[in-house]
């Protein structure tokens, strides 16, 4: 079989009749790691933050620059990838059949410790990324690439087990007969097989709304907005979790001396909008990121709230969807 170049990888992304089970995911991610590996466009390492690379295509593509990658998350070979993917498909099918047991099973805690499943999911969500980076319009490529994103992890949360959809929904105002406000939620999970349809008139009180974005930047607001009103209009509390990809952009200048470029990595994170949505609005259920921010970790008040995806995928998911012996 023909190896793809970036032109291939190109229509791949943009066919919207593709994507539709994980594997479609592995294969584009292959793919692109193959082309890395056959073409070598230009690799440069961030020289303010050394574990982000990016790629630069050639001319053909106008010597685009990719996204920052992280290097500890992305898998730059495509064998590595290979065998850490089905090591991943080999855990979700253990997640699907023992749920938040899973890690106790033979050897799954020290894949756990590992981080591995972070990883395949930047890997395979990031070489889309990186591919769409090559699009003529950073708009065209902006709006597809956060399709799939949403797509990749509604994929993940159905493989193991939890009935997940997208959901439009239509919220009576109290106090105004006739009115109400429509929503469209990115994800709405649950355990509850009874309960789930394209559309329905309001969220069950076992169901969690999710919404999924590659970054916060622009969006942090509406997350706490959205919590905030539904619990309000449905007057009761409707749990609410937030997964993002990360929050880095390209930083690029150019130095004073020699004209060379210069590629820095800026945090898109907002953290004091974040503190004082958590304040002055509510508490959102859960915060979750495959690439967490240095300061999520180190900081007490962002570490109680934010982590990383692999713990909402082994334990929050569980717990918040409701317990098992209720199914």
């Amino acid at each position: 079989m023909t190896a793809m170049n970036l032109a291939d990888l190109r229509i791949k992304v943009q066919d919207t009749d593709a994507f539709h089970i994980l594997g479609d995911y592995h294969a584009i991610c292959r793919e692109f790691l193959s082309f890395l590996d056959n073409e070598q466009p230009t690799r440069i390492v961030s020289p303010t933050v050394p574990n982000y690379i990016f790629f630069q295509y050639d001319e053909q593509f106008n010597h685009r620059i990719t996204r920052p990658l992280n290097s500890d998350l992305f898998y730059e070979s495509a064998e590595a990838f290979e065998r850490a993917f089905i090591r991943f498909t080999d855990f979700l099918a253990d997640l699907k059949r023992f749920q938040q047991r899973a890690t106790q099973q033979p050897g799954r805690d020290a894949y756990s410790a590992s981080g591995e499943i972070n990883k395949v999911v930047y890997t395979m969500q990031q070489a889309i990324g990186a591919i769409g980076d090559s699009f003529d319009s950073p708009n065209q490529s902006r709006k597809r690439v956060g399709q799939l994103f949403e797509k990749l992890i509604r994929l993940i949360i159905t493989e193991v087990g939890v009935l997940c959809e997208p959901r439009t929904v239509k919220i009576p105002i109290p106090g105004f007969a006739g009115y109400s406000m429509s929503y469209e939620l990115d994800l709405v999970f649950s355990r509850n097989k009874a309960i789930l349809t394209a559309e329905t008139a309001h969220i069950h009180p076992t169901e969690i709304v999710g919404s999924v974005k590659t970054t916060s930047k622009d969006r942090i607001d509406k997350i706490f907005l959205d919590k905030y009103l539904l619990s309000q209009l449905l007057q009761r509390n409707v749990p609410v979790v937030a997964i993002f990809l990360h929050d880095v952009q390209r930083a690029s200048s150019r130095a004073r001396e020699g004209g060379s470029s210069m590629f820095g990595v800026n945090s898109t994170f907002k953290r004091n909008h974040f503190l004082g949505y958590t304040v002055a609005l509510t508490k959102l259920d859960g915060v979750y990121y495959v690439d967490p921010r240095p300061e999520m970790r180190k900081n007490q008040l962002l570490s109680e709230q934010i982590r990383d995806f692999q713990r909402f995928l082994i334990a929050d998911l569980w717990s918040l969807s409701g317990d098992e012996n209720n199914l």
